[in-house]
């Protein structure tokens, strides 16, 4: 995502903030200036956002941190005005797994209110006169602080409970559903569910709050988004990379010079090439860097080819592949037998017209 700032690493994964976050904190400074605040309270409102947002980092290190307990990588954790979001490889398929991993970021907000529970007065604050309630939590100091991130955590919970994907609470109710039927059809209802309490905010947000529109957007894309990738998935099931794959393909040489690449790529519709020498795959190009040096005419391909390439195995599960993509931030990929030998290659489009088949098969 470009516009970040990395903030380092914990427990291996990155930790970036999206350059829209800046507007958010100019936003509650703006706010707290036209109810005619000061200094003081426009620092306090402030820590009151970062602080919050610390706990939405924990919130999906919780998330990421047990997915690496079923062996599922987190590449990177980023903050946005909206929230945080764990960029997991992959969600757990098996209903236990999804179910723990959907919990566990609520969890940890759950932990860290009732760690709050321990220093903020609550029960004193819930029994004091409204008035007197008022002038006490419009004065910034420390105390109203850690008041407003027991609310802000408690409020964390019950949103991301809510029963819509992409919330935390759309994949509880998928991985319940999943316990009594498949995977398929869980997703459908929890994504027409979540799409439906779109539609609600969105209406919310015309009347009251212009926020609820942005939240509802974020919710039914996430919803729409959901079910056609688990829908594809399904297509994909009992399917090999070999049903697939490209297997006539062109492969060139790594003493191939930059205009003969060009003179292939536009004789053909190939974009990336497998690079070959002595019978073994020495690398791929990629149709992108090909046009970025495409001015370098003499250019020989050995000295831009990409030689950390993942190769799929044939006989691999195509529903790998979506996965490795993911991973691997690449669209195209060699294909290899049991011996290592290259036996064809695969890439998004092949697949995308896959399953363009399959569903109107299905139909």
């Amino acid at each position: 995502m470009k516009g970040v700032l990395h903030l380092g690493k914990v427990a291996g994964i990155k930790i970036e903030v999206h350059w829209t976050f800046t507007l958010l904190l100019i936003w509650v400074v703006y706010l707290d200036i036209r109810r005619g605040g000061d200094l003081n309270s426009a620092l306090m409102n402030v820590s009151l956002i970062l602080f919050l947002f610390l706990c939405v980092v924990l919130h999906e290190l919780g998330h990421a941190l047990t997915a690496r307990k079923f062996n599922i990588g987190t590449r990177k954790i980023t903050l946005l005005p909206i929230g945080g979001v764990a960029s997991l490889e992959k969600m757990p398929e098996k209903p236990r797994q999804e179910l723990l991993v959907a919990l566990a970021g609520p969890a940890v907000n759950v932990v860290i209110a009732l760690l709050l529970l321990l220093v903020v007065p609550l029960g004193t604050y819930l029994s004091m006169e409204a008035d007197k309630l008022e002038t006490l939590l419009t004065t910034p100091n420390f105390s109203t602080l850690l008041f407003y991130l027991l609310i802000a955590n408690i409020m964390l919970v019950a949103f991301n409970m809510i029963p819509a994907f992409p919330m935390d609470g759309g994949r509880v109710l998928r991985a319940l559903l999943a316990f009594k039927m498949n995977r398929a059809r869980a997703t459908e209802i929890a994504a027409t569910l979540g799409q439906t309490l779109a539609v609600v905010f969105f209406i919310l947000g015309l009347f009251f709050n212009p926020f609820l529109v942005l939240i509802a957007l974020f919710i039914f894309i996430g919803a729409y988004g959901e079910n056609q990738m688990v829908k594809q998935t399904t297509l994909l099931e009992g399917h090999l990379v070999k049903d697939a794959m490209l297997t006539q393909i062109t492969t060139v040489s790594p003493d191939y010079t930059m205009e003969q690449i060009i003179d292939l790529l536009l004789a053909s519709t190939e974009k990336d090439f497998v690079v070959v020498e002595n019978n073994q795959i020495a690398g791929t190009i990629y149709h992108k860097e090909i046009i970025n040096r495409s001015k370098d005419r003499k250019l020989l391909v050995r000295d831009f080819m990409n030689t950390g390439f993942y190769a799929m195995k044939e006989d691999g599960r195509l529903t790998e592949f979506f996965e490795v993509a993911a991973r691997q931030k690449q669209r195209f990929f060699p294909v290899i037998d049991q011996a290592g030998a290259l036996v064809g290659a695969i890439d998004m489009t092949n697949v995308s017209e896959f399953l363009l088949i399959k569903n109107t098969l299905a139909q």
